[in-house]
C-alpha cells in the first residue's frame, strides 16, 4: 500500500481568514467583540438596510499592513473594494465587500521549520474583507437561526500559493501564522472561537508531473491539528479514488472531526460566478509611503529575529529559543529577564523548567506569573553563586517567592536556613560518616567503579539536609577516596 501512495506528490494551498482585533466592524461602528448575545452587535448598516452607507475602518487597514510587512509582502498603495456576489442566509447584503484585483498585500512568505528542514512558504496575497454572519443549526429541530453579530467584522484573508507538499508543512505554516498574528496583536488566533479559520485546497499528482491535479477544498476545521488530519484524510481519499480508476471532481467538502473523514458540500464555484465589480459606496483609498513607514516602525521584534538573537548572541540551543518564542508573553518576559542577568542559559532553564511547570500546573499564562523578572534574576544569581542549589531554589525558594509577593530570595533562603554550607570543616565529618557507612562501596570505587561517586554525594546531601555545597563535597570526596 505504501508504494501506491509514494507514487504521488501532494500539493496544498491554504486560505486563512483572521478576524482583526479592531473595536468596531469594517464599515460601521458596531462592536466587533466576540461573545455577545445573538444579534446584539448589529445596526441598520450591519443589516444592509436601504439607504445606509459604509465607512472604512482605518485601524483594519493598519492591521492588514502590519501583517503584510511581517510576512515580507509588497504593500499595494492604491486600493479599492469590490462586491463579491453570492446568496447565503447569513450574508445580509446578498454580497460580500472584499478586495479583488488589488489586494492590500501581495506576495511575501512565511518561514516554517519541520523535520525535513526549514523553508519559506510563498504567499499569493493578503486582502481585506468583511465577515459573514453565522448560521445556527442546533437551536431548533425544525429551523435554522441566523446570528448577525459577526457580519461585517473585519477579516484578512491570507492566501498561500500551492506551495506545501505535506500535512506537516501545513501544520507548521498555520502554527507560525497564528504565532505571527498574536505577536503583532492583530488577531487572537483562536480557531475554536472562529477568529482564525482555515480552508485547505488539496490536490495530488504523479511525481514528476508539473501540472496541478484536480483541486478539492476542505472546510470546517476548528484546530490546527484537525487541518493536518483533514489533509491526510483527503490525500488518501484522492489517491484511493484515482488508483481505483475513478475521476476526481472539483468540489468543496466538509471535515467531520469526530469521524476523521469528509463529505461533499457542493461543486466548487469558479471566481467569475461571483460577478465582482468595484463597490460603488466606498471610495478607493491610497496609502502613502509615510503611512506605511509609520506602521513599520511599530512592528515588534518577531519570532525569527528573536530566535536568531538568542542563538547567536546568547548562545542558546535553537530548541530553547524556539520554545521561548512560541508565545509573545513568554518572549517578552525573557527579554525583560535578560536585561537584569547575563546568565542566559540559566535564565532559559528557569523559563522552560520551574516557571513553565508552575504555569502548566495552575493553567495560567506568563502574564499571571507572580514573580517579576528582576526577582527571578536575583534567584538565578543566588543559585549561580553557589549559595543555594538549583534543587533547593526551585522546590523551596521559588514557591516562597510566589506566595510571599516577590520577597528577596536571599532573605527567604536565610529565613528558612537554606543557604549552602561552604565550610569544609562542617562537611568533612559528614563525608567521613558516609564513607564509614559504605566500606564495600568505598572499596569498589577504589577498584574502578567511579560511578559510585554519585551515591556518596547523594548521601552527603541527605545527611546535610541539602545544605552541603555540591562542588566542595565532590572535591573533598575525591580527596578522601584516594587513600
Amino acid at each position: 500500500m505504501s508504494d501506491i501512495y509514494s507514487k504521488y506528490e501532494t500539493v496544498i494551498g491554504l486560505e486563512v481568514h483572521a478576524q482583526l482585533l479592531t473595536e468596531s466592524k469594517l464599515f460601521c461602528s458596531d462592536s466587533a467583540a466576540f461573545g455577545g448575545a445573538p444579534n446584539t452587535h448589529i445596526s441598520a448598516i450591519s443589516l444592509a438596510h436601504p439607504g445606509t452607507l459604509p465607512r472604512m475602518n482605518r485601524k483594519a487597514a493598519e492591521y492588514a499592513i502590519k501583517l503584510g510587512l511581517a510576512c515580507h509582502c509588497e504593500i499595494e498603495k492604491d486600493n479599492y473594494f469590490a462586491r463579491k456576489n453570492y446568496f447565503y442566509p447569513d450574508l445580509p447584503k446578498g454580497y460580500q465587500v472584499s478586495q479583488h484585483t488589488a489586494p492590500i498585500c501581495k506576495g511575501g512568505y512565511v518561514p516554517v521549520v519541520t523535520d525535513a528542514g526549514s523553508r519559506q512558504i510563498q504567499l499569493n496575497r493578503i486582502h481585506l474583507e468583511e465577515d459573514a454572519g453565522k448560521l445556527l443549526h442546533d437551536q431548533d429541530p425544525a429551523n435554522s437561526y441566523v446570528d448577525y453579530n459577526r457580519a461585517g467584522v473585519p477579516l484578512v484573508e491570507i492566501v498561500s500559493e500551492p506551495d506545501m507538499h505535506t500535512s506537516d508543512e501545513a501544520y507548521a505554516y498555520l502554527t507560525e501564522l497564528r504565532r505571527l498574528v498574536r505577536y503583532l496583536g492583530v488577531c487572537d488566533g483562536n480557531m475554536e472561537e472562529g477568529s482564525m479559520r482555515c480552508d485547505a485546497n488539496i490536490s495530488v499528482r504523479l511525481k514528476g508531473v508539473t501540472t496541478l491535479g484536480t483541486k478539492v477544498e476542505v472546510k470546517n476545521m476548528n484546530s490546527i491539528r484537525n487541518v493536518k488530519r483533514a489533509i491526510d484524510n483527503e490525500v488518501k481519499r484522492q489517491i484511493d479514488l484515482l488508483e481505483a480508476g475513478g475521476t476526481l471532481i472539483q468540489e468543496t467538502r466538509s471535515f467531520d472531526a469526530a469521524t476523521g473523514s469528509s463529505f461533499s458540500l457542493r461543486s466548487k464555484e469558479e471566481a467569475n460566478d461571483y460577478r465582482y465589480f468595484p463597490e460603488p459606496d466606498l471610495a478607493p483609498f491610497h496609502l502613502t509611503d509615510e503611512f506605511i513607514a509609520a506602521i513599520k516602525a511599530t512592528l515588534p521584534a518577531l519570532p525569527e529575529e528573536l530566535i536568531l538573537k538568542y542563538t547567536t548572541n546568547y548562545g542558546l540551543p535553537e530548541y530553547d529559543a524556539r520554545v521561548i518564542c512560541d508565545d509573545k508573553g513568554t518572549a517578552d518576559y525573557f527579554e525583560s529577564l535578560t536585561t537584569v542577568t547575563t546568565q542566559y542559559k540559566a535564565a532559559a532553564n528557569w523559563m522552560l523548567g520551574p516557571v513553565k511547570s508552575w504555569l502548566n500546573e495552575h493553567s495560567e499564562d506568563i502574564s499571571r506569573f507572580p514573580v517579576t523578572p528582576a526577582v527571578l534574576a536575583a534567584l538565578i544569581h543566588l543559585t549561580d553563586s553557589g549559595k543555594v542549589s538549583f534543587s533547593i531554589a526551585s522546590s523551596r525558594i521559588l514557591p516562597e517567592m510566589i506566595t510571599a509577593t516577590n520577597e528577596d530570595p536571599l532573605a527567604i533562603a536565610t529565613r528558612l536556613n537554606l543557604l549552602q554550607d561552604t565550610n569544609a570543616d562542617n562537611i568533612s565529618p559528614i563525608i567521613d560518616e558516609v564513607l564509614a557507612k559504605y566500606p564495600d562501596k568505598v572499596a569498589a570505587f577504589r577498584g574502578g567503579k567511579k560511578g559510585l561517586m554519585s551515591l556518596f554525594v547523594g548521601e552527603v546531601m541527605k545527611l546535610s539536609k541539602g545544605k552541603a555545597d555540591p562542588r566542595l563535597t565532590n572535591e573533598l570526596l575525591a580527596e578522601k577516596l584516594k587513600g
